[in-house]
């Protein structure tokens, strides 16, 4: 027999879900305190609200049926049983209405009492729910400036392993989902807890034999739900996954789609995303179909719950044994009633957080990754290069699996310019990436002016450092924001004069608004050189006394590659500079060259030294020259 089977097992189950499900929304919710306790004060008074306008129905039912004929004197306050009091007073006052002013107009009196205690009940209710509002609104905010946030933090090897398809998901997909699921789950979660006891309160107060009856058929009611649940949470976390897969081949299709037209390959992607598409079809419409039969089954559960109560009730009172009469059972029966709604959008909530908890685990992925790129309890913070740059032993690898880099040693003095030669995937570029720190070594230490890189404040380490990559990283921004950007406070002049040394100022006046004009998706509306000199001229600005140059000019024609190389020599003047370059030609004025091979430097030198020794330099360089 399965362990559902067991009420303990269930019991423990839900109490583990709810104290997860705090655990890990928790956070988000402390900030938003004195709106939980004002919606909590709200719900309750809306509860009583509703018990006491229900109350007018009893001596309604005794004036329209006629079924009370007893007379009833006013009972001291505090003098018997106040449940017995109450319950004999009210009457009372119904009694002296009619003696006064006949059935009639006592009816009309009764209504529009009632009338008044249900708009007290929906005033507060709306109450309720508007100081959630910015709990509500203020979750799904905070969660995702948590993930950007994150996202800025963690180290670049975090985005080499994950697909970005994914992390678009969940970034979009799943917070949606979170939002969803959970923060429209809050007002259910807040105020129908408060419902159902001041409810099953009411009725162990009317009758505490039938209620302690009515007890032992809710179980099953909570089983039924609880097992919908369970199978919701599974199917939810498939169906995210899958996609997840549809976003990664979007993302990969708008990227490449160049690519697939040169190669004639739309059938072959179309069929690809068709059949990720089908399968998320396949697992939502699971989720769906289990979510809507979760209404059906609570309300079958509840029907089949007053017919037992009913049942029970009715029989008591025909045995003339009865704790109530027919006019309080029928109070009875409404509260009752109304206590299975609450119990219903409770059990909803309880399989919708399943659903919105699967997304938000896939968001703690993100939330929870960890950034291995620490800084130390005081760092110290640079301003400058003055003596030199050192790295001592270094070795490197991005998973502990293969080294990229070992025991590389170089001292890069100030106002010095050296290359990094050498193939493809020999660890030019994650060598210099290692230097503002975007990995961390696995062995040795890199020194700025003798001191540890991982002693230093990484705002500080990062500010003296400028990068000039072969992709042009722009953003969809104007051309000023671009070149200003991470410059605080940059004017016009100072921006127009990066341009000019950049020799970008000419195209960028051509453009109809100028240093205003919009520049598109990652500088779509320029050209390769011009996004290049726009990349200069934004490190011109950044004005870093070190620049590293990651093969600026290899993705270029030849006449802009010229424009650009001159643009790169103004930059590089007084500056300590590390340039990778496949074209040798480039870097051949360097004060000296290293070459790179499988993760090892093999040689050194300048460029007539490294032609004389008649290695693996001068064979790259027989190469291109041929």
């Amino acid at each position: 027999m399965s362990d559902l089977s067991d009420p303990s097992d269930l019991s423990d189950q839900n109490t583990s879900k709810m104290r997860d499900f705090f655990k890990m929304m928790g956070k988000y919710f402390a900030p938003y305190k004195k709106y939980i306790g004002a919606t909590f004060l709200m719900n309750v008074l809306t509860a009583l609200f509703n018990v006491f306008s229900f109350s007018l129905l009893l001596p309604i039912l005794n004036i329209l049926f006629n079924i009370e004929q007893k007379h009833y004197d006013f009972v001291e306050w505090g003098s018997g049983n106040i449940k017995d009091t109450v319950i004999n007073n009210f009457y009372y006052y119904a009694q002296c209405l009619v003696e006064t002013y006949g059935p009639s107009t006592t009816l009309l009196y009764l209504g529009l009492m009632l009338a008044f205690m249900t708009l007290l009940k929906t005033g507060s209710y709306f109450a309720g729910s508007a100081f959630l509002m910015p709990m509500r609104t203020g979750v799904v905010r905070d969660i995702r400036n948590d993930i950007y946030n994150k996202i800025l933090a963690l180290p670049l090897s975090f985005f080499s392993e994950e697909r970005k398809g994914d992390i678009l998901a969940r970034v979009s997909t799943d917070v949606n989902e979170v939002d969803t699921s959970i923060t429209n789950s809050l007002d259910m979660l807040i105020k129908n807890p408060i419902f159902i006891i001041i409810y099953v309160g009411t009725l162990i107060a009317l009758s505490w034999q039938l209620t302690l009856f009515t007890l032992l058929v809710v179980p099953f009611l909570a089983y039924g739900i609880g097992f919908i649940g369970r199978k919701l949470k599974r199917t939810s976390l498939y169906a995210q996954s899958k996609w997840s897969d549809g976003l990664s081949q979007i993302e990969e299709t708008l990227g490449g789609l160049r690519i697939i037209k040169a190669f004639i390959a739309e059938k072959k992607m179309s069929k690809r995303f068709h059949k990720v598409n089908d399968e998320f079809r396949t697992a939502s419409m699971k989720v769906s179909i289990r979510q809507a039969a979760a209404h059906p089954v609570s309300e079958f559960l509840g029907t089949v719950m007053i017919v037992i109560v009913l049942w029970f009730g009715g029989t008591l009172i025909l045995s003339n044994n009865s704790p109530i009469d027919a006019s309080m059972f029928i109070y009875y029966l409404v509260i009752l009633y109304t206590t299975l709604q609450p119990i219903k959008d409770l059990s909803k909530a309880s399989y919708n957080i399943p659903k919105g908890m699967a997304s938000m685990e896939r968001i703690n992925k993100i939330l929870d990754a960890e950034n291995n790129i620490k800084e130390v309890e005081h760092p110290i913070s640079i301003d400058g290069l003055n003596q030199a740059i050192e790295l001592k032993h270094v070795s490197f690898s991005y998973n502990s699996t293969r080294e990229i880099l070992h025991d590389i040693n170089m001292t890069i003095e100030k106002g010095k310019t050296i290359a990094i030669v050498g193939q493809s995937g020999s660890g030019k570029s994650t060598l210099v990436d290692l230097i503002p720190r975007y990995h961390d070594i696995c062995e040795g230490e890199i020194l700025i002016d003798g001191k540890n890189i991982k002693t230093m404040s990484l705002h500080s380490l990062r500010s003296i450092i400028g990068n000039v990559n072969q992709e042009a990283i722009l953003f969809n921004d104007t051309v000023f924001n671009n070149i200003a950007f991470g410059v605080e406070h940059a004017t016009q002049e100072q921006v127009e004069a990066a341009a000019r040394i950049a020799n970008a100022h000419d195209f960028i006046m051509e453009m109809e608004n100028g240093y205003q004009s919009n520049i598109g998706d990652r500088g779509c509306l320029l050209s390769g050189g011009q996004r290049q000199r726009i990349s200069i001229a934004r490190a011109i600005l950044k004005n870093p006394p070190i620049l590293i140059l990651d093969e600026a000019t290899s993705a270029l024609d030849t006449e802009s590659e010229k424009l650009v190389q001159d643009a790169l020599e103004k930059l590089m003047q007084s500056r300590t500079t590390i340039a990778i370059a496949h074209r040798l030609s480039t870097i051949r004025n360097s004060d000296e060259i290293y070459v790179l091979h499988e993760g090892q430097i093999v040689e050194r030198g300048t460029h007539e030294e490294l032609l004389a020794l008649g290695g693996y330099y001068k064979k790259l360089n027989d190469m291109q020259a041929l």
